[in-house]
């Protein structure tokens, strides 16, 4: 059996995308079974990024912000990116996100809480970029961008960069509690 490190950064942040990259690329190399990874990338750049690190090893899916999400009628990415990682083979998925989609409209109006709200909050326990890691496959998966059931890699963050990698099987939103997360590649400790 192969030893297996995860990588601790001391804080949450963007300023890690670069080392983050470096373990998923180490990763990859140890790994012949994984031939997807995912990237929550609001702008596209982290996923440009990791393209020119890991781009000729496995499909890369790009995630990114529903439209609103930062205001009405706005798409935190652009056309421009979104052609541009295409042309790289890149694929992007704007879609509702997992844990809050139209729950959040009703708690933002009625307050309390959504059961998912608790999904979410657990996830956060390991780090913001864990629960992107997990939502974002939810939310792959359930456009039909990757299979259920294979190890993927999820990589995600909090607002800008990402400092957070996970191996894990995805499965569709009805079926949130089979989603396992096999194994960190990296998080911050804080």
């Amino acid at each position: 059996m192969a030893r297996k490190f995860i990588t601790y950064f001391d804080k949450e942040g963007n300023d890690y995308t670069d080392e983050l990259i470096m373990a998923v690329k180490d990763k990859l190399d140890v790994s012949e079974d994984i031939k997807r990874v995912l990237i929550a990338s609001s702008s596209g750049k982290s996923a440009l990024k990791l393209n020119d690190v890991v781009g000729d090893k496995v499909e890369i899916i790009n995630v990114t912000h529903h439209i609103g999400f930062s205001g009405p009628n706005e798409s935190d990415i652009s056309e421009e990116m979104i052609q541009k990682l295409e042309n790289e083979g890149i694929k992007t998925l704007i879609g509702s996100h997992a844990f809050s989609g139209a729950a959040r409209g009703v708690t933002n109006k009625y307050g309390g809480y959504s059961p998912l709200d608790v999904v979410a909050d657990t996830f956060r326990m390991f780090s913001h970029g864990i629960k992107v890691g997990a939502e974002i496959s939810i939310m792959a998966a359930d456009a039909g961008l990757i299979p259920v059931g294979e190890e993927i890699i999820a990589i995600g963050g909090r607002g800008h960069g990402v400092d957070s990698a996970v191996i894990l099987t995805p499965v569709n939103a009805k079926n949130l509690f089979d989603l396992k997360i096999k194994e960190i590649i990296a998080m911050p400790r804080d």
